[in-house]
């Protein structure tokens, strides 16, 4: 027993030894945060969504490492999309997406802020020398797959003698039982529901202020771009409504409009007032003081689409804000005009009509060509006009039998929406944009196959990965087991 205890004073000085603050945290993380920062992926909306969900839940870790008594062990994998253009040899398991981001999967299983800051820039391929400057007494890391670094390895009758729980058997656990739905669903029910319950006073406060504004503006709707927190909504609308009191008369031609809280002020590609969440009253009001402009190039936008469109034998030009970034108006008539006056140039010999009932959107971040599942043509803005003709004609009739399908599948999407929320008695069942309706789709059938009591009441969103959010609503991938 004195053994023992001597043991254990041995190690809390090893391990005080190892530790980090919180700040030191944040500062050896910053060159992590910069290249994985959701602001820096405008032009990648699917990037961008998966860097947020996994920098909150990456933030909810490292904030629980830092509370007293913190024993619980719960291994957390996350994935980053990483603003390199090389691959490594790094042993993580990575690849690189469609717009050549390297996408970077790890997990998370240490127990003190200084690993878990050092296993997470040697996932990433991070230099980890400015650690060294912090005022750590750190011994070199070495990244181990399938262990735990830790100073002593101690024998399992100490584990057994004082109770505590062995991290290397726990992590071995985690690694041959894959989480399922309804052993997710029972750990984390209780966290869920508390959540809820507790964010039930200012949900009510959100639809309540979110209707009055809509009827006082006659709006056609108010929408966030991110998803934040029900509070951070709150003091949006509250900002709004204290700019309606103190200048009602700028707010005289918003009537029929869609507001949308975003991260810059202005008129979107898709014709919404952008009111962006980091700027002050001022620039609020200078946006709609510059609505009725706003409306003229608005419609010079639509006589630049009808021209595109002659020139490609019918084609419509739609702008899709879940699949494309989110432009404002400027910078998608800048994408329009260029394009027109490319194609203008080339004298295409579409017949007119010919391709009337398809679609197509513009991308700048693209050089080839391509179908979408659900029907529109993606084309680069500086796609060759003889290349762009022969795909587009080549794939017309099967882009004509996808967007047929896709009207198909978003009817039984919205039925199984229906019919999954009244089985299960949810509150809410909505999907991030990021999970097509493909995926919804199955999601939903499997689930209707289950009995699931744990979903009464909850709101449950379908997503990539397992997570509680901070307002209770549960997170399930769409893949499940």
């Amino acid at each position: 027993f004195v053994r023992l205890c001597l043991d254990k004073i041995l190690l809390q000085c090893v391990l005080q030894s190892r530790t980090l603050s919180g700040a030191d945290a944040i500062n050896a993380l910053r060159p992590f945060y910069f290249a994985v920062h959701p602001d820096f992926f405008g032009q990648h909306p699917k990037e961008r969504e998966v860097n947020e969900n996994s920098l909150k839940r990456l933030n909810g870790y490292l904030e629980n490492l830092q509370k007293p008594g913190f024993r619980s062990f719960k291994p957390t994998q996350l994935t980053f999309y990483v603003r390199e253009r090389e691959p490594n040899s790094s042993n993580v398991q990575e690849s690189f997406s469609a717009s050549g981001f390297r996408a970077v999967s790890f997990t998370l299983h240490t127990r003190d802020l200084l690993s878990t800051v050092l296993d997470i820039l040697n996932s990433c391929s991070l230099s980890t020398e400015h650690v060294q400057s912090l005022n750590v007494n750190s011994q070199p890391h070495k990244e181990a797959k399938g262990t735990v670094n830790r100073p002593i390895k101690w024998d399992k009758t100490y584990y057994s003698f004082t109770g505590f729980k062995d991290p290397e058997e726990e992590l071995e656990q985690a690694q041959r039982v894959e989480t399922t739905l309804l052993s997710w669903l029972d750990d984390n029910e209780a966290t869920a529901v508390k959540k809820l319950k507790k964010s039930l006073p200012l949900r009510k406060e959100l639809e309540r202020l979110k209707i009055e504004l809509s009827h006082e503006l006659q709006l056609s709707d108010i929408r966030w771009q991110r998803s934040w927190g029900i509070a951070h909504r709150c003091s949006q609308l509250h900002s709004l409504g204290r700019l309606v009191q103190q200048r009602p008369e700028i707010l005289e031609n918003v009537k029929g409009r869609t507001v949308v809280f975003t991260d810059r002020s202005g008129m979107s590609a898709a014709g919404h007032i952008m009111l962006g969440t980091m700027d002050v009253h001022h620039h609020w009001t200078k946006i709609f003081e510059r609505l009725p402009n706003y409306y003229k190039l608005q419609k010079r936008l639509l006589l630049l689409e009808d021209r595109i469109s002659q020139l490609l034998g019918g084609i419509q030009v739609i702008y899709i804000e879940e699949l494309q970034p989110l432009l404002t108006l400027e910078e998608y008539f800048e994408t329009l005009n260029s394009f027109y006056n490319k194609l203008r140039d080339s004298r295409l010999p579409f017949h007119p009509r010919s391709l009337r009932g398809l679609q197509m959107i513009l991308e700048s971040d693209r050089y080839a060509p391509s179908l979408h599942e659900f029907g529109h043509f993606m084309i680069p803005t500086v796609c060759d006009p003889a290349a762009l003709q022969w795909f587009i004609f080549s794939k017309a009739q099967e882009a004509r039998e996808n967007l047929k399908r896709k009207e198909e599948m978003m009817i039984t999407e919205k039925e199984l929406i229906n019919t999954s929320t009244e089985r299960f008695s949810l509150d809410r069942l909505y999907k991030e944009p990021s999970v097509s309706s493909a995926q919804m789709i199955d999601c939903c059938k499997r689930l209707l196959e289950e009995s699931l009591p744990y979903l009464q009441g909850m709101h449950l969103c379908i997503s990539h990965f397992y997570s509680v959010l901070q307002d209770g609503d549960l997170c399930i991938p769409w893949n499940w087991k």
